[in-house]
Order: C-alpha cells, then structure tokens, then sequence
C-alpha cells in the first residue's frame, strides 16, 4: 500500500541518522511510526505510558502551555495512538475512547439533541442499535428510522427535515452487507447532514471512510486495532475541526476517555494491523471457498466470493483485493445443527464473543453479540439462532478447515 496516509514526521534530526527520508510513506510506515516520537532525553523508540492523572503547570499564566493538565481530557500516551489512527484514516483528528459503545455514544450526544433525527442502518452491532432505541429514543427524544443501506433509495426516503445524521456500518455486523460509501456521503451533503461510518470490520487497511466522503469514521478499537483480545476500547475520527471539536467537549463531558496502559497496548498492536487483515482475509477467503463447497453447508456469507451479492461493491470499496477476516454461515438441519455446529468445533476455534483478533473465534449473535436486538428485528435480517458468525485468526488456515471440517462431516 503506497501513498501518503496524513503522517508528516514533525521530529527527528535534519540529516544523517535519525533524519528521515523524503516522502510521500506508505500505510505501513504510517502504521508503524505514527503518533510516535522516540524520547528526547533517553532515546527509548516506544511511546512511554503516561500514568498520571495531573501534569504540573510551570505557572497560572502558562497553564497548558506544554498541552496536558488532566488525564480524563488528554493524556500524552492516548494522545499517541489517536494521532496514528488518524493519520491512517486520513482525518484531521481522532478521540479514543474507552469502549466501542462509548465512542458511538458520544458520537450520537454530540451531533443529536432532544427533536433531531437520524437515519441508521438496520443493521449494525446489537448495542448501537440498542442505545439507539432505549436511551436516546425513549430517554432523549431523538428520533430514528432504521433502513436497509444496501440502496440509496431507502436512505433518501427516510430523511426527515429534522434529520441531522446518517449512520451507516460496513461491513455491516454480522450479515455483512455493504454500505456504498462515497454514494450516501454525496447524498447527505446534498441534504445538509452528517455521515457517519461504523468501520470496525473494514478498518483503514481495507476501506477508508473519510476519503470516500464521509464526516467521521469510528470503531471498536477492541477489535482489529488491538487484535490480540487484550484491551477494550473505541475511536473516532473526524474530517473538519470544527465538528471535531464536538466530540472532544462531549467527551469531556462523559469523561469516557480510554485509559493510558490501555492506548499504550492498542499503539503497539495497531503497528501490525496490516500484516495481520492480509492473513486473515487469505485465510477467510480459503474457509469461505470451503463451506460454500460443502454438501452440510446451507448458505455462506463473504465479500470476496463470486457468489456475494455486492460483490461488485465490494471490488470496487474494498482496497488491494482484501476482504477482511468476518463471514457467516448457515448449515442445512436448521437451528439446531447450526448450535451443534457451534458447540462442536475444536480448537483452534474458539466460542467467544469479539471479533478482529489473533485467535479464531465462532460466535452466535443471536444469543451473544445481538441477543439485545429485538428478536423480530434480528428474525427479519436473518440472525437466526443457528447463526453462525466467524472470526478469521491468524493461525495455519489448514488447521482452521480441519477442525471445522470436522464438525460439518459429524452433522
């Protein structure tokens, strides 16, 4: 992945060792270097952990003259790691947060007041649509139609003279269907509204929001950016300042900022985010090609299949060819092989919930990740309770299959 990604090095000698050299960087130096200055006095290459609540001001006059007082408002070590997502977002600015859900919170407090409207995907995590629907609907007074995003019609249909958002998710979790990006972005500036972009499955090494158009892109850090099942945690990034600045007060506000260990872990882990999504969207791509094939198999669900039904969207979205680590499936026998799938299959699968990261992992989103959707509203999606969705790890893909395959042989 070539090209400049937002990452202008601000630091380091002006030549000879510890000078860089001319740019434009790829994805992958952003991805490394980013957000990241070795320390002055000791040299130490890795952003230090900043484990302080306060930082001492040098007088009343020069308070935040060095751009850190207290850590529930900015904390250098958090401040690192939102400055390498948004550089490889390609955004202005990003806040970490610390969940997934508190991002998206705080997104919708920030940008929605008491009379407003939002047009959202049918489709998302359970818990956005939750919140969506018990706290700020019955709670805050802030309206919202839930549509299918997978056609542009739907979406202009639903917009309101009081509506002030769209949130779109795509992939979207767990169908996977795909929200053209650039297409809805173009019609909410037609309309005068924001766009939000739940990214979490593609993030920026398979799809970048900002650059499609949209006004922000956030996502559960906790998954693809922390890969490893360490930490948990959320981001938003944003286009303009200006709106930026929204978020950072409501923040603020709600003091959810992520924790310093925690920004700490998620800039390393992020450093090989690109190494790790080309694995697994190789080795989802194998499983896919697998089940599809399989004679117990009833249907299977990822964008890199001839037989996805965006699949034109998803060449055309989706950068270099990569698809990402997320498919699902059903098996013949209904609801209960597909359980029996689930409470079968060996390890190296785990039954968990999560999802982005290095172990494999087998999920029923009926009972865990959506179970706080209403069951009618996952039934007319398809979430049945033989759901099965799957999490691509980084682990030999032959030993994926084998174990896999043996619990679809057994059905």
């Amino acid at each position: 992945m070539s090209g400049e990604f937002g990452f202008k090095p601000t630091f380091g000698a002006t030549e000879g060792a510890g000078s860089w050299v001319e740019g434009p960087y790829g994805f992958e130096t952003a991805m490394v270097h980013a957000g990241v200055v070795p320390d002055p006095e000791s040299g130490a290459i890795l952003t230090p952990v900043m484990q302080s609540t306060t930082f001492v001001q040098p007088s009343v006059e020069g308070y935040l003259s060095k751009g850190f007082s207290y850590s529930r408002t900015r904390n250098p070590t958090v401040e690192s790691v939102a400055e390498k997502v948004a550089a490889l977002e390609g955004g202005a600015g990003a806040y970490m947060f610390s969940t997934g859900m508190a991002a998206t919170c705080t997104l919708f407090s920030a940008l929605l007041k008491s009379g407003d409207h939002c047009v959202i995907t049918e489709c998302s995590y359970g818990g956005t649509n939750r919140a969506a629907r018990v706290l700020f609907k019955e709670r805050f007074n802030i309206d919202f139609t839930f549509c299918d995003f997978t056609k542009i019609e739907n979406i202009e249909k639903a917009i309101q003279p009081n509506t002030k958002l769209i949130f779109s998710e795509s992939p979207a979790n767990p169908v996977l269907t795909l929200t053209d990006v650039a297409a809805v972005s173009e019609l909410a500036k037609k309309h005068g509204i924001l766009h939000a972009c739940d990214s979490t499955f593609a993030t920026p090494v398979i799809m970048c929001p900002l650059q499609l158009g949209a006004d922000f892109v956030c996502s559960s850090s906790t998954k693809y950016i922390d890969g490893h099942n360490m930490t948990v945690g959320g981001v938003i990034v944003y286009k303009d300042k200006e709106q930026g600045d929204k978020i950072g007060l409501m923040q603020n506000i709600y003091g959810n900022i992520m924790a310093p260990w925690t920004g700490f872990l998620q800039g390393q882990a992020c450093k090989t985010i690109a190494l790790r999504i080309r694995k697994q969207s190789e080795s989802a791509q194998v499983i896919a090609e697998m089940l599809e094939a399989h004679p117990k198999v009833e249907k299977v669900m990822y964008p890199g299949l001839k037989s996805f039904p965006q699949k034109e969207l998803a060449d055309r979205q989706h950068k270099d060819g990569l698809h990402g680590g997320m498919l699902w499936f059903e098996v013949k026998g209904g609801v209960e092989s597909g359980i029996k799938i689930m409470n079968t299959c060996q390890r190296p699968w785990s039954l968990c919930e999560n999802l982005g990261a290095t172990e494999s992992i087998i999920t029923c989103p009926a009972v865990m990740t959506h179970a706080n959707m209403l069951k009618e509203d996952r039934e007319k999606l398809g979430i049945t309770d033989g759901f099965i969705r799957v999490s691509v790890g980084i682990e030999d893909v032959n030993d994926l299959v084998r174990a896999l395959k043996k619990s679809l042989d057994a059905l």
